[in-house]
């Protein structure tokens, strides 16, 4: 490093973009007009015939120098595009071009062919220079290793690791099939706060911010569900919407505090047509974007042929924890065999406990589970056979939950006593232990009988391009603060100009 901070390299990208300078050529270019797709090119080349051009736009990747004739790799966001750049060809040019680096973006212009070993190449007849890299890439284009940098500098390890675009690219693929699945089934897509009043629709933490102008405390949502329900009472029969959900707890492989779901609700159905259309969902995904139906996640390989399995709760806890769910001297007994501090605990939270402890993680394929401990759901709707259940599921798959949905609650003063149990014990000044008394309001105008689904699309993501951390399917994760220092930490440099 040198006594600014600027390491050597950086020094020397930054003559190099001066001589650029002087040479007539703006350093960091300007439009492009007419760029093609690399993927396209390539697509569309026929070996063979006379006349076919390219013009192409990208990041230098690789650069092999052998005097006269330089070879160039650009990346864009389709794939890669050899340049052919020739000192006889480029005479004019060939001074601006030796000044280029690993990481600068160009554009050219050739006609097209193919080289001795079989290479597409454009046979660069005009080069642009459109942006000077004064940072170089990592030792290895195709590989930037260190998993924490990587995420701390995403807009590195995009080109530098092209199958990290592609997962990001089938993510988009994927929500965009999402709506248009949901659309072509008469949902409509609506949008609803992310600042609220009240922290509902879920039992968590919720991060505070203030309005100054009204002087009042708001919640980033941790759920839309309220809203959404509303909607319902407005006579919107079909709602959905993809968005954030923010909650004020742990970071994981499996949480991110900042995360998207697909939350949707429907009048007149109940939890049996919310399994319905989740498997149907789901699969239309894996049929459109997967490679068959039995998919690798981490050391596991999930099988999504249809029909998925469908077990009640009550039934899973006695397979895997070997308790009776009534039984609960047994289940409090497992719990402290499971070093589960169940005193104090709710009957309901003590089971919960014991049946994420000993079941979950049997669940890899996809399972939907029914009918939960009525106690846990305070939005859901009894069971008319039997009341102690509540008529909601969880579907999982790689012992992961997916998706969450109910038969909805729909009676203003079953919902109101429910919340009031559910408050009861929190401290007046607990951001979670207030009730949403417009939401009641709402109930009391009249909400249609409905079923309600949300699926976590992170966490769908991940299942479906096998990405074993939630923070390789967001683009920009919440992390640790990186470590003290005079700034950012640096990349592993390239040795020099070639690779």
């Amino acid at each position: 490093m040198t006594e600014t901070g600027m390491s050597k390299l950086e020094q020397q990208r930054r003559e190099k973009r001066g001589q650029i300078g002087q040479l007539g050529a703006d350093p960091y270019g300007g439009r492009f007009e007419g760029a093609e797709p690399a993927a396209s090119v390539r697509g569309r080349y026929t070996e063979g015939q006379e006349g076919q051009r390219g013009r192409c736009a990208g990041r230098i990747v690789l650069l092999r120098d052998i005097g006269k004739l330089i070879f160039m790799t650009l990346r864009d966001s389709s794939g890669t595009m050899q340049l052919g750049l020739s000192k006889k060809l480029l005479a004019g040019q060939w001074e601006l071009i030796k000044k280029l680096d690993l990481g600068d973006l160009v554009g050219a212009e050739g006609t097209l062919g193919t080289t001795k070993t079989g290479e597409l190449t454009i046979w660069v007849e005009h080069l642009t220079m459109l942006s000077k890299a004064l940072l170089p890439p990592p030792e290895k284009f195709h590989g930037l290793a260190d998993v924490d940098l990587r995420y701390r500098r995403r807009y590195v390890d995009l080109w530098a690791n092209p199958e990290v675009m592609e997962r990001f690219q089938r993510r988009s693929a994927m929500t965009a099939s999402i709506r248009g699945f949901l659309q072509a089934r008469g949902f409509l897509e609506v949008e609803t706060p992310m600042m609220q009043t009240v922290a509902g629709g879920a039992a968590a933490r919720p991060f505070i911010t203030h309005h100054n102008t009204l002087d009042l405390d708001l919640y980033l949502r941790i759920a839309p569900e309220l809203f959404l329900k509303r909607l319902l009472v407005g006579g919107m029969e079909k709602v959905f919407e993809i968005n954030r959900n923010f909650r004020n707890e742990g970071l994981s492989t499996r949480h991110n505090p900042e995360f998207t779901m697909m939350e949707l609700y429907q009048a007149y159905a109940d939890y049996h047509d919310m399994m319905d259309l989740t498997e149907s969902l789901i699969g239309h995904l894996i049929e459109t974007h997967c490679a068959g139906s039995v998919l690798p996640f981490g050391e596991m390989e999930i099988d999504f042929s249809r029909p998925w399995r469908r077990a009640r709760y009550a039934d899973l806890l006695a397979e895997y924890a070997g308790c009776d769910i009534e039984d609960l001297p047994a289940v409090r007994k497992k719990a402290r065999e499971l070093n589960l501090d169940e005193t104090g605990m709710d009957d309901a939270v003590v089971i919960n406990e014991v049946f994420e402890a000993t079941v979950e993680s049997h669940l890899v394929p996809p399972t939907f589970v029914l009918d939960y401990p009525a106690a846990l759901c305070p939005l859901t709707k009894q069971s008319a056979a039997d009341p102690r259940w509540a008529e909601r599921f969880e579907l999982f798959a790689g012992a992961m939950e997916l998706a969450n949905a109910y038969t909805e609650l729909n009676d203003p003063d079953v919902q109101e006593a429910n919340f009031r149990r559910q408050l009861r014990g929190l401290s007046a000044d607990e951001t979670m232990a207030k009730m949403d008394g417009d939401f009641i309001t709402a109930l009391k105008y009249g909400m249609p009988p409905a079923g309600g689904l949300g699926i976590g699309i992170d966490r769908l993501i991940m299942l479906l391009t096998n990405a074993t951390s939630i923070r390789d399917v967001i683009l920009f994760p919440l992390l640790k603060p990186a470590g003290s220092g005079a700034g950012p930490e640096a990349l592993p440099e390239a040795a020099g100009p070639s690779t």
